[in-house]
């Protein structure tokens, strides 16, 4: 029997030098549609599937490969039983198998695909050929990644087979892809029913985009893994415009100071450091918010990630080039900004892409022995729905500067205190082991502009002490969740003082 290679490509890279080379090395090809036609218009000899079937392809192209003489010459062994019985039902081996999945991963990530197309993109021919193939390892080369053609031809051509070695390494290549093929189908249909719930079983299923130099410290191995299905607009699939290679203390900061941004529609900067937000600032241009985010804490800000609300202008970006900075992460860059930040090279810039289609809903947290799944912390704070509890009442403007409060305190890890003024961060405690000791951290770094600020707390008080604490700095306005056996000591402490408290019923720890 001669030699015989299945190919059907949805990724059509490399498949005419692939089956030049496949040809000259005295294998026959068999293929299927667009595959066939290509492979023909090269002027290179290919059977097409329903030659060796004998069976037409039906249901508009759903039912081609599902068949005996597909699948027989696929699965049968070397030996000399399985081999009597191919020739007996006149079915020929295949060797190699060389077979992409149709292109549900980039149905996914169009803005505007249908339930229907993605239903038409799930591929079933594709992955039983590939299963198929990848469990007869043994005998049969199974090549699902178009970079690996190179490897089987170089073997092929040296040796006249494909070796043990490197076909158990792609049979595992060939599960891993048909696991996560089948993972990405799942959880686009589970998200249309079970949006509400969580399944029985919670799976995740990443694409290596890096080898990292190391993790936290340098002893410590890491890779950053991009999850299928996100699509453009994900952080995890920003463009990377100059720079360094990113590392992972970067990409951890990197995603604190892009979700905090995010909580702003008008020009907002935010300067992040070790996870927790040094300075944040909204105003009416790009320039003046990154300018009241870096005078928040110009100090920590030295080394930080800045993150921009808004495409980063020409002025914006001469102001950050003034700092050493780690990354600047914004929804894109105008080609003034390029220019300016191009003087310097190690500084990197990640584009996000504009109009943000955030499909994660979900977030990971390891423990030993397993993980937890929760919802993301999306609430958005609606002022109007706020409980005002003191005497003394907020203004409108008083109501958005707490909102603003609030908004940030909502990305400082816990226990969290947040001290603000005319959309600037002026203080922040960060992640203390009793809420007092975060006020007076973030009071102190406040100084005497927290006379007349606003303070925010992520959780309720559990004492008056955080209270008489803002008293004393001057603080105008309190917004917490409430919740506390003792919000009536708070809220007599408040009305003490004269000071705002209004309560917002949501409580925004951070671990």
């Amino acid at each position: 029997m001669g030699k015989r290679a299945l190919i059907s490509l949805s990724d059509k890279t490399g498949l005419v030098e692939f089956a030049r080379e496949l040809v000259n090395l005295g294998y026959e090809i068999v293929s299927t549609g667009g595959t066939f036609k290509t492979i023909q218009a090269a002027g290179i000899a290919a059977t097409y599937v329903t030659e060796v079937t004998g069976f037409p392809e039906i249901l508009d192209g759903r039912v081609k490969t599902l068949h005996p003489k597909v699948h027989g010459g696929i699965l049968a062994k070397g030996t000399p039983e399985h081999l009597a019985q191919l020739e007996q039902q006149n079915i020929t081996p295949i060797d190699i198998v060389a077979v992409n999945l149709y292109p549900f991963a980039q149905v996914m990530a169009k803005p505007d695909f249908t339930l229907a197309e993605a239903v038409e993109n799930i591929d079933i021919g594709g992955p039983a050929m590939v299963r198929a193939a990848a469990k007869n390892y043994a005998r049969v080369t199974v090549i699902v990644d178009p970079t690996h053609y190179a490897l089987v031809v170089n073997e092929l051509q040296a040796n006249g087979h494909t070796s043990p070695e490197l076909r158990l390494q792609l049979a595992a290549e060939a599960f891993t892809h048909t696991a996560l093929y089948d993972r990405m189908i799942s959880a686009y249909l589970q998200s249309l029913v079970e949006a509400s719930s969580f399944n029985p079983v919670f799976s995740l299923a990443g694409e290596k985009v890096q080898t990292l130099r190391y993790g936290e410290n340098p002893h410590q191995r890491a890779a950053f893994y991009r999850l299928h299905g996100e699509g453009d607009g994900s952080l995890a699939y920003a463009q990377q415009l100059q720079g360094k290679e990113l590392s992972f203390n970067n990409l951890v900061d990197m995603n604190a100071a892009w979700a905090l941004v995010q909580e702003f529609s008008e020009p907002a900067v935010v300067i992040v450091k070790h996870t927790n937000p040094c300075g944040v600032g909204l105003a009416d241009s790009l320039v003046a918010a990154y300018s009241k985010a870096y005078e928040a804490d110009p100090v920590s800000a030295f080394g930080g990630i800045v993150a921009c609300s808004q495409a980063v202008d020409g002025a914006t970006a001469a102001e950050i080039a003034k700092l050493f900075a780690e990354v600047v992460v914004a929804p894109s860059f105008t080609p003034e900004a390029l220019t300016v930040l191009s003087a310097k090279p190690n500084l990197r810039l990640m584009a996000v892409g504009a109009g943000q289609k955030v499909q994660q809903r979900r977030e990971v947290k390891q423990i030993e022995g397993g993980f937890l799944v929760q919802d993301l912390d999306t609430i958005v704070e609606d002022p109007q729905s706020w409980q005002v509890v003191s005497q003394a009442q907020p203004s409108p403007a008083d109501l958005r500067e707490l909102a603003f409060a609030m908004k940030v305190c909502k990305h400082v890890k816990s226990n969290a205190i947040t001290v603000s003024k005319a959309g600037q961060t002026l203080g922040v405690g960060a992640g203390q082991m009793n809420r007092v000791g975060a006020a007076g951290i973030a009071l102190e770094q406040a100084g005497a502009k927290a006379d007349g600020a606003y303070l925010a707390s992520d959780a309720f008080f559990p004492f008056r002490d955080t209270v008489d604490a803002a008293a004393k700095a001057g603080i105008k306005a309190i917004v917490q969740p409430g919740g506390s056996v003792k919000d009536a000591e708070a809220i007599q402490a408040v009305d003490e003082h004269g000071i705002i408290m209004v309560l917002t019923g949501v409580r925004h720890f951070k671990h």
